[in-house]
């Protein structure tokens, strides 16, 4: 006899089961079909002091012009998205405030969607008034690198503006028991508190945060059980390109990095990431391209 008890949903609840590959999400003007390939990010740093090198505000450049340059060249190479940064993220970088963060990333955007009409644009910030600004200027995404802080005032502006959110895994110091289990009931935690704030569930995106309050160690243990930050049921963000465990990895500077980030996008692909985000476009949507033929199927012949 079946002594298991009869269990059955309530009848205003979801099954609980997240689909996989999630719903298209619509950004900007472009739709994007999750689990058809892996999709490419553009890095655009409009700072004097990336980590990667590739800060657009050197003295004596015009920082708007050199980044429109930079943009027509990551779309003539493939990229599917572009992610505008006004604040360096390395360790130790001096803190911008919003006013200025404002003056260096909004008439990037603009420019770049004068540029670029139909390129979806994400703004790289963790303040609500400099994601405002960018996205009267045309960006049409916010990534947030403390997407798992306890505030919803950018996921609130998300929701109020109708706009997809990146919801990055960070934290101030680099103290686990379980990194994989800590790292994905964070991103939990904020995927709730988004949904909470009025974000769509179509409009969330997770990044489990390479090199963001994790060290080495734990950044390769995230890379290696990247599939179980897919059953999060969201689309993933992956942002490994020039990281600092690359460089401990292969005892390199951030500018010869390139074959380490290649390796840890093909792997990503094959992980089930959903985007990648990179400085070297071209050698990554390569990269990308053939890991997704293999992996993912729907290569013929006659396409190539």
């Amino acid at each position: 006899m079946d002594t298991t008890p009869s269990v059955r949903l309530p009848d205003d609840a979801e099954s609980g089961i997240p689909a996989r590959p999630p719903w298209p999400t619509q950004i900007g003007a472009r739709t994007f079909s999750w689990g058809t390939r892996t999709y490419v990010m553009g890095v655009i740093n409009a700072t004097p002091d990336s980590f990667s090198g590739d800060g657009l505000l050197a003295e004596g450049t015009d920082p708007v012009a050199a980044a429109v340059r930079q943009a027509l060249e990551m779309a003539a190479e493939g990229a599917d998205m572009l992610d505008v940064g006004g604040e360096s993220t390395r360790p130790g970088h001096p803190p911008v405030d919003a006013d200025e963060e404002r003056r260096r990333t909004e008439p990037v955007v603009h420019a770049i969607r004068a540029a670029l009409p139909a390129m979806p644009i994400s703004i790289d910030t963790t303040k609500p008034d400099v994601a405002r600004s960018a996205l009267e200027a045309g960006a049409s995404m916010i990534n947030d690198i403390w997407g798992t802080s306890e505030s919803s005032d950018i996921s609130r502006l998300a929701a109020e503006r109708g706009v997809p959110i990146v919801l990055m895994h960070n934290r101030h110091e680099a103290r686990y028991r379980n990194v994989i289990a800590e790292v994905m009931a964070d991103l939990q935690r904020a995927l709730e508190r988004a949904l909470a704030a009025g974000v769509p569930w179509d409009h969330l995106i997770v990044d489990p945060g390479i090199g963001f309050g994790k060290t080495a160690e734990h950044n390769l243990v995230v890379l290696r059980e990247l599939p179980l930050i897919a059953t999060l049921g969201r689309p993933v963000l992956l942002g490994t390109s020039r990281k600092s465990t690359i460089g401990k990895v292969l005892d390199l500077p951030a500018g010869q990095r390139l074959e380490g980030t290649l390796a840890t996008t093909a792997l990503g692909v094959a992980a089930g990431a959903d985007i990648v985000r990179v400085h070297d476009v071209q050698a990554n949507v390569r990269a990308a391209r053939m890991a997704d033929a293999i992996v993912r199927g729907g290569w013929h012949e006659e396409s190539a």
